[in-house]
This record gives C-alpha cells, sequence and structure tokens, in this order.
C-alpha cells in the first residue's frame, strides 16, 4: 500500500485551498475518500417523490428561447427562458443586488455567456411567482450546461451533498471527489473483509461501495454502497469489543474477597426497607463477580429511582470489610456531593471512613484527604474526575463505581483503572442501553439490569402547564402536608441565556407562597449549608425546596408529592426523567409539572416525551436518537462511536449481522491470525492507535 497523498497536491486545490480542508479534518486523499455526503438531492427528471426529493426544488433541462436583462432601483435582474423537450417551458431569474458604484464588469457576463440561444442547459432551483409571466418560474441556485463533461456529477442524478466549511461549495467538493476517485489507486482501498463475508452478506466490495457512496446511480445502489460501509463500521468496532472482553476475562486477580457481613449485615439492618428481588439478583450477580478470580467488569442499568445506588455501596462495602479501599467517580460536584451525602446518612454508625473530592475542595482538605488514601484512613472516595489526577494515590483501591457512565470517555474509565495493577470495576446508568447496543458496544461488559422499582412507589402524574397552573398544583398539595420541589436551570440571570434564575425567583416565590416555608439550594453554596437545607426539607421543617438541578439525585423524601420543572426546554430528557423520579417514592399520588418558556421543535420533543411515558428504557432510546449514541454510550470524547456511514436505529439489521459475524470471527480466530483476516486485523490496529485505546493486538 502507498503512502497517503496529501490533499493539496490534488489537481485543483493547493496549498490554500487545503487549509480549508483542514477544517474539516481532511488531510489526504484517502480522508477526503472517506468523508461521506451528509445527504442527496434527487436531481433526476421526472422521478417519484422519495425522501431526497426536496418539496420546494424544482429540476428543469431545456433549450434557451431568449434571455433578457431588467434593469431595477435596487436589485439587477436576469431571466431566461427554456423549453424541454416536450415543449414545457420555464422562467428562470437571477438577482444581484446592485452596487454603489458602477460595475467595471458585467455580473452576468457569464450567465449571458452560458445562456445563449438554443443552448441546452439543466437549472436547479425554487419557485419564484413574483412578477411572474410564465405559470412556472424559479429563482435560480444553480445551473449547468449539458455539454460539459462534468455536469453529469451535479444534474440529472443523485447528487451528493457533503457538510462544508467557508470557502468551499458543493459543486468544488463534488467536482474534487470525482478527481480523488478517478484518480485512487484500487491498492489504497484494499478490501479488509474476508471474500466469504462479502459472499454471506451479498455485500458491495470496498471500491464498489466508495464510488456508490458519493455518485450513486440509483437509490438501491446508494442503500447497497451504505449498507456495506456501516456494516464494516459495526464489525470493527464491535470486534475491538470482543477482543476487549476476551483480553479482560484472561486477567487473574491478586487479591480476593470473602463476605464477612461485618459491615454489610449491620447496614442491611439500619437501611429501613428490604431489597427487591430485582436488586437481590443484581447484588447476587455482583458479588459473584466481586469473589471470582477474574476482575469485575460489570454495567449496571436501571430506571430512575430502582435503587442502583444502595446496590453499588453493597459491593463498596465488601470492599471495605476486608481491608481494600472503593472510590466512586461522577461527572459533575453536585452529583459526587450527592453520592457523597446520600452514602453519609445510610451508613450513620457504621465504621467506614468516607471523603469526598472535587475540583472544589480546598487545599488544605485536599492534603488531608490525599494523606489518608495513601495511608487507607479513607475507606471510601467519592468525587469527579479529581479521583483520575496523578496526584491522587490510594493504599489498596480494589473497587471502583463510575455512575452516569456515558458522562466519560473511554480514555477516562482506563485512567481510573491504571490506579492500581488490578481493579474490579462498576459501572451504572439511568439511561438504559437498547439490548442490541449492549451486546455490540459494551462487548467487554457484563449487564445487569435493576428491572422493578421498591415496592409502594405511585404512578407519577407529567403535565405540561403554564407556571400560574403548576403553582397552583404547589398551593393544593402543601395545603394537604406534602411537600413540593420548584427547580430551575440556572443560579444567577444570564445576559447570553434567557431562563429563569434559582436565585431571583426564591424572593419572587416567597410572595407567591407567603403562608409556606421556603428554601433555596444550589451547587455554590457551602456543602454545611447543602446539608442543613436538605436535611431540614427531609424533616418537613420546609415545605417547597427552590433548586437548581442539584437535586436530581440522592434526595429520597417520601412526602414530596410535585416536581415543578421551569425552563423545562433547557434540560435534556435524561435530566428530566431524573428529577422526576425525586417524587413519587411515597404512599401518595404525585405530580410532575413541566413549565416550557421557549420550545423549539426538538426541544418540544423532548417534553411531549416526558409527559408520555415513564418507561426510562423508551426515554433512553429516545434519547439517544435525539443526541447521538456517542454521546448516550460515552464514545464521543475518544471518537470510537463516530459513525460516518452506520444509523444504529435505521440499521439495527445490520448491526445484528455485525455482532453475529463477530462472534462467528472471533470464535473461529480468536486472535485474527489466519490469512483472510490479516487486513481486517491491521485495519483494527491502526484504529487503536488512532483513537480508540480498546485493546492491545501487539
Amino acid at each position: 500500500m502507498s503512502a497517503p497523498i496529501k490533499i493539496q497536491y490534488l489537481k485543483g486545490i493547493g496549498p490554500a485551498k487545503a487549509k480549508l480542508f483542514e477544517r474539516l479534518e481532511i488531510s489526504t486523499v484517502q480522508d477526503l475518500l472517506h468523508y461521506y455526503p451528509r445527504t442527496y438531492q434527487d436531481r433526476r427528471l421526472n422521478t417519484p417523490p422519495n425522501e431526497y426529493n426536496a418539496e420546494a426544488l424544482t429540476i428543469f433541462k431545456g433549450r434557451v428561447l431568449r434571455t433578457q436583462q431588467i434593469p431595477a432601483r435596487s436589485v439587477l435582474v436576469f431571466k431566461a427562458v427554456l423549453e424541454d423537450e416536450k415543449g414545457q417551458q420555464l422562467e428562470c431569474t437571477w438577482f444581484k443586488k446592485r452596487p454603489y458604484r458602477a460595475f467595471r464588469f458585467d455580473p452576468f457576463g457569464q450567465i449571458k455567456k452560458d445562456f445563449h440561444l438554443n443552448n441546452e442547459v439543466w437549472v436547479i432551483g425554487r419557485k419564484n411567482d413574483r412578477g411572474a409571466m410564465f405559470a412556472r418560474q424559479i429563482t435560480v441556485e444553480e445551473y449547468y450546461v449539458a455539454a460539459d463533461a462534468l455536469t453529469q456529477l451535479h444534474a440529472g442524478r443523485l447528487t451528493p451533498i457533503y457538510g462544508l466549511t467557508e470557502g468551499l461549495t458543493n459543486k468544488q467538493f463534488r467536482q474534487f471527489m470525482y478527481e480523488a476517485l478517478q484518480s485512487s489507486n484500487p491498492a489504497d482501498e484494499p478490501e479488509i473483509l474476508p471474500p466469504a463475508l462479502l459472499q454471506k452478506r451479498r455485500l458491495l466490495t470496498a471500491p464498489q461501495a466508495l464510488k456508490a457512496i458519493h455518485f450513486p446511480n440509483s437509490l438501491a445502489e446508494l442503500e447497497s454502497a451504505r449498507a456495506r460501509l456501516a456494516y464494516e463500521e459495526f464489525l470493527l468496532l464491535a470486534t475491538a469489543w470482543g477482543i476487549k472482553r476476551t483480553q479482560t476475562k484472561i486477567l487473574a486477580k491478586d487479591y480476593s474477597y470473602e463476605v464477612k457481613k461485618t459491615l454489610l449485615t449491620p447496614f442491611r439492618t439500619q437501611l429501613g426497607f428490604t431489597f427487591t428481588n430485582s436488586q437481590k439478583k443484581v447484588i447476587n450477580e455482583i458479588f459473584s463477580d466481586l469473589l471470582s478470580p477474574r476482575p469485575m467488569n460489570r454495567l449496571l442499568q436501571g430506571d430512575v429511582g430502582s435503587g442502583k445506588t444502595v446496590v453499588a455501596l453493597c459491593a463498596m462495602l465488601l470492599a471495605v470489610e476486608n481491608g481494600y479501599q472503593a472510590a466512586l467517580m461522577a461527572p459533575t460536584e453536585i452529583l459526587a456531593e450527592q453520592h457523597y451525602l446520600t452514602f453519609k446518612r445510610m451508613l450513620a454508625g457504621l465504621d467506614v471512613n468516607l471523603a469526598v473530592l472535587t475540583s472544589s475542595t480546598k487545599a488544605a482538605e485536599k492534603k488531608k484527604i490525599l494523606k489518608g488514601l495513601a495511608d487507607g484512613s479513607i475507606h471510601i472516595l467519592v468525587g469527579t474526575h479529581a479521583v483520575i489526577q496523578d496526584n491522587v494515590a490510594f493504599h489498596n483501591l480494589r473497587l471502583a463505581v463510575i455512575d452516569e457512565q456515558h458522562r466519560f470517555g473511554v480514555k477516562q474509565r482506563s485512567k481510573l483503572k491504571e490506579k492500581t495493577a488490578k481493579l474490579d470495576l462498576l459501572t451504572m446508568t439511568a439511561t438504559p442501553i437498547p439490548r442490541t447496543l449492549a451486546l455490540a458496544f459494551y462487548g467487554d461488559l457484563d449487564v445487569s439490569t435493576l428491572s422493578e422499582l421498591p415496592p409502594g412507589r405511585q404512578p407519577i402524574l407529567t403535565e405540561c402547564a403554564t407556571s400560574k397552573l403548576a403553582y397552583d398544583r404547589v398551593r393544593e398539595e402543601v395545603q394537604k402536608g406534602r411537600q413540593a420541589y420548584i427547580v430551575f436551570p440556572l443560579i444567577e440571570e444570564s445576559e447570553k441565556i434567557s431562563a429563569k434564575a434559582v436565585t431571583e425567583e426564591f424572593e419572587k416565590l416567597k410572595k407567591v407562597f407567603p403562608q409556606f416555608r421556603l428554601a433555596v439550594l444550589h451547587g455554590q453554596m457551602k456543602q454545611e449549608e447543602k446539608e442543613k437545607v436538605m436535611a431540614d426539607f427531609a424533616a418537613h421543617n420546609t415545605d417547597i425546596l427552590v433548586a437548581t438541578p442539584v437535586i436530581e439525585v440522592g434526595i429520597d423524601v417520601k412526602n414530596a408529592t410535585v416536581m415543578v420543572i421551569e425552563n423545562a426546554e433547557r434540560f435534556g430528557l435524561a435530566s428530566l426523567h431524573q428529577l422526576r423520579g425525586r417524587v413519587g417514592r411515597g404512599e401518595h399520588a404525585s405530580y410532575c409539572v413541566l413549565v416550557p418558556q421557549h420550545a423549539g421543535s426538538v426541544a418540544r420533543e423532548r417534553v411531549d416525551i416526558i409527559c408520555a411515558t415513564r418507561d426510562g428504557f423508551k426515554i433512553g432510546e429516545r434519547d439517544m436518537q435525539l443526541r447521538g449514541p456517542g454521546e448516550i454510550l460515552g464514545t464521543r470524547q475518544s471518537g470510537e462511536l463516530e459513525f460516518k456511514a452506520g444509523d444504529i436505529f435505521k440499521d439495527q439489521a445490520i448491526l445484528h449481522w455485525a455482532t453475529q459475524d463477530r462472534d462467528e470471527i472471533l470464535s473461529a480466530d480468536p486472535g485474527l491470525v489466519k490469512p483472510e483476516h490479516a487486513l481486517f486485523r491491521r485495519k483494527l490496529q491502526e484504529l487503536y492507535q488512532q483513537n480508540w485505546h480498546l485493546i492491545d493486538l501487539s
């Protein structure tokens, strides 16, 4: 395989334009060839409607009958009338702004040259009825002379539309892409898939797929090309995770656990509730992993309120009663502090030393924590990314728990593992991952699911309303002796963001509810203040808690029956679902009232979804569709799930093929050492070296 050709050496580009391509992360001709269209326009004549037909777009091919330049005060106008082979006519119009000074050149010079009498042209434009002399008139966006050789790239076909940067046009991009395809050496695009797989799945070859994804001759050919490229993407990543799983399973721990119950028994006794059957099952799965000679690598998923935190704490207590340390890493200071407070409350009276470490931890306190971690006197550390800083050293860390795992990249999870030679890892998510995706992209993880809520949980009526109606609901419930949350997205007013802020709104709400006891809670308060506010609310010394999303997790007040979320459009689906889960925890009927201020189509869709369902799996899947899989699965930061051709929802069948074929390949050839897998293995190595950091194929 020859060395990659730099993009500047492609005909027509040069050093200046190469800098424009660098903005798109295109530095070689191969990069360009693998920069796929973001969509297509069906510019064929007389084709039935399909997903690539723009409703307002007109495609016309005809001879020039006459032209006319029309003088006007503010704009210059040029018109041309075309007639096609069926005798249908179309009036085409161009507009140019009149400059302050007279033109030294004719702004319509090239158009006049191309639209001479009887010349055949293609025009692409949108309907324009202003001052139309004909029933059919368009404002021209693009035109191409039929006799020009490159017109075939832009008109009369399924035309690729690329994501661009300023300084490049789609016309230029298509021509450069065509040049790249013409000049590329087939050896530079080797077929990495074994012939048996191509035949089994009836896939195009790599060169065929690459040509067809850019310049398809039909919708069927386009779909075949996309399916081939999507399959390759899915198979590569699924295989990487499969190898990772095998590598993880062959490791052996040099430490062991024993269920001593010195901490677990008193902990369960003082909890005040019994575990659900689902919690018992998952705890047994986790304990089985911990007691095994291989390191645990398990994903714990469960809906809001299903009890993931107490399950994780059981595992951490097993580590502590065996003389080991445990750490929990959360993505934000708010979440870390909430977990710390929850643990502190649940472990009251037990001989367990806790600490919380975030970027806001003061220097003196941080020094004390680092010393306690190093000498082993701190048993459980709760923290943010601060936990994986180089200066954080543990005495004998053996169990790590990562909460909201999708908000950490693969590299960050790996860095936590580097804190000790061997480590048991439990990752948690309240955004359930569809089973197909879990099998494909968490191939190195065992998956446990909390499938039921604790008994006594009440259904939550979710509705969209105005602030007035929401506050009427709050007033009604508090008068019954219940409590309420009112959540705002910001701490202080912002000039840049139009959203209600908790500090200003708290003062207003004290006037709205003068007869009730109100308190405010946000992330910038001191830790002692937060603890007091939450303790007062739990003890019913406060009726209404006005807060930021600081209450998204860790709050369990059974008497709270109303959750009002102001500026609901500013919250993601997962956050809305988490916040709603703060109510409905007791015996009383509960309500979640969403109060949008300005809702665009996507924001409105989020609100509608939350109102329509409480099913965390459905919400998680829709969230993934709205935000993209990279963000949900925690891979966007490291680049390994940014599919160019594949769509994990549209291509479920292809995804199933890939995971099925992955299993067959690794079963027959675990090390990918057979000749037919040589190029596939090399591609995996390249991806590993670039950004995956998932597997070791050395």
